[in-house]
């Protein structure tokens, strides 16, 4: 285990991710009325006891665990802590089976795969039964720091006697990257205060707090290729916001004064605000102020655009609906895996949208039409519920009047009578006849929308031929 100088249960607010469930573009079911998230807050601070152990904490065996698999007792492991979620069962947006998939065993991989920055530590901290009983690991990449460097003055100033005021870190690891997350649990200055340095295997961070310094130094156990990044929020102002349809809205965000930051095509930033005690944290993908224009470097477009729909019973787009102009949000930097590279000698590059998940294509196919000579055809076939849902419809129609090589095709699931074009959901009927590969061509397909909508998309196109190396599926 790393040393964590902090209590003796993960950070309340690890940043991590989600990718959202069905077709309307969240990953919900129907939930009994009375079982929003807010009803889950003011559930948690009722103070009855969810874990059903009277406030202990406790240490959890395998075959302890395991035990405990059923709808009216489901204990599930995340990250090396214990939580009971059956009191849960009923306020889970993703519904009861999803939940049950983890039950009585280490759910980590199941949660990562579709919820990894949803803030679990702080929404079940109520259920925390305890610690899995393992014997002391290490992470693939890393070894516990010897000895441990906590918080150092870097005057004559103490630090706090207040424990619960020192900062501690947490990690989580991906197939590709190792995140370490430092909780300042103060506010950081948006000018920047972290030095990293990699060197020799050794990973050193400093985070200047002051007139003290928080000081992390790890061996690593595995050469690492590529580059280190600082991870942390700039405080950005509401500067404009324009209707785009009847339920979403872009949202013009301007960066800090002395702030610079351009997000890569196909990548994507998290918002981040506090919602009744509780970080709220989602991942939204910027679109450019224009679909048929490059971006220029005036002030205007430094800014970030983003395409938002609001839902009037979610948790985090009603805040954001109710901002007015001049207000701050708190943005990340851009996070995410796609890359152009694959793209280098794309022939045709074919788009799978659902509903925001339109939202990475926007940029990508201004990109494949204005700066890659080298493909030819770029085709989005877009779904929809219905026809006043569809995105940028507009602009769209005009791109592929104006440019024989782009084109767009429309799917409602829920069309009006008057509807002449394809109707329904994503099957293989609709993409076999939609993917057509001429002969010498290099395909490439990227997929965005509710996970159901991707995970089902992927699988028929494997069926219909494509590689792995044809594929990508934006999760941002």
């Amino acid at each position: 285990m790393l040393n964590i100088p902090s209590p003796s249960f993960p950070p309340q607010n690890s940043q991590q991710r989600v990718t959202p469930s069905g077709q309307t573009g969240r990953n919900k079911v129907m939930l009994k009325p009375g079982h929003s998230l807010m009803d889950w807050i003011r559930f948690c601070k009722s103070g009855k006891d969810l874990t059903g152990l009277r406030g202990r904490l406790i240490e959890v065996t395998h075959e302890e665990l395991q035990k405990h698999n059923t709808r009216n007792d489901c204990w599930t492991c995340i990250r090396g802590m214990v939580y009971n979620v059956t009191p849960y069962m009923d306020y889970h947006p993703g519904g009861e089976e999803e939940l049950m998939k983890a039950a009585g065993i280490d759910g980590t991989d199941l949660f990562d795969q579709v919820h990894r920055w949803v803030n679990y530590e702080s929404m079940l901290k109520e259920c925390l039964v305890g610690r899995m009983m393992t014997k002391a690991t290490t992470a693939k990449g890393i070894i516990p720091p010897v000895p441990p460097t906590s918080l150092i003055p870097s005057s004559s100033v103490a630090p706090s006697s207040n424990k619960d005021s020192r900062p501690w870190f947490d990690w989580f690891q991906t197939d590709v990257t190792v995140h370490l997350v430092i909780y300042a649990k103060r506010k950081i200055p948006t000018t920047g205060c972290s030095i990293i340095d990699l060197k020799a295997g050794v990973l050193r961070v400093e985070l200047l707090l002051g007139k003290m310094s928080y000081m992390i130094h790890l061996r690593l156990t595995n050469e690492v290729e590529g580059t280190v990044a600082a991870f942390f929020y700039r405080d950005c102002v509401l500067v404009s916001k324009t209707e785009v349809n009847h339920n979403t809205y872009v949202f013009r965000l301007q960066m800090p004064r002395g702030t610079v930051m351009h997000v890569p095509v196909g990548k994507h930033v998290y918002l981040k605000s506090l919602n009744q005690d509780t970080e709220v944290v989602r991942p939204y993908t910027p679109v450019d102020q224009n679909l048929a224009t490059s971006i220029c470097h005036s002030s205007k477009e430094l800014d970030l655009y983003l395409m938002i729909k609001i839902y009037p019973d979610g948790v985090f787009t009603p805040y954001l609906n109710s901002m007015h102009i001049g207000d701050h949000i708190s943005v990340s930097g851009p996070e995410g895996t796609f890359s152009l590279r694959p793209l280098r000698d794309v022939t045709n590059l074919y788009l799978l949208a659902a509903g925001t998940g339109f939202t990475p294509m926007a940029r990508l196919i201004r990109l494949a039409l204005q700066d890659m000579s080298t493909i030819r055809k770029t085709q989005l076939l877009f779904f929809n519920r219905r026809e006043e849902d569809i995105l940028s419809r507009h602009e769209l129609d005009d791109l592929a009047a104006n440019n024989e090589s782009f084109q767009v095709e429309y799917v409602l699931s829920e069309p009006c009578e008057s509807w002449t074009g394809k109707k329904g959901q994503v099957d293989k009927y609709l993409l076999d006849e939609f993917l057509i590969r001429p002969e010498g061509s290099k395909c490439y397909v990227c997929i965005c929308g509710p996970a159901a909508f991707t995970d089902t998309s992927l699988r028929l196109l494997k069926q219909l031929g494509f590689s792995q190396e044809e594929l990508h599926a934006f999760q941002g």
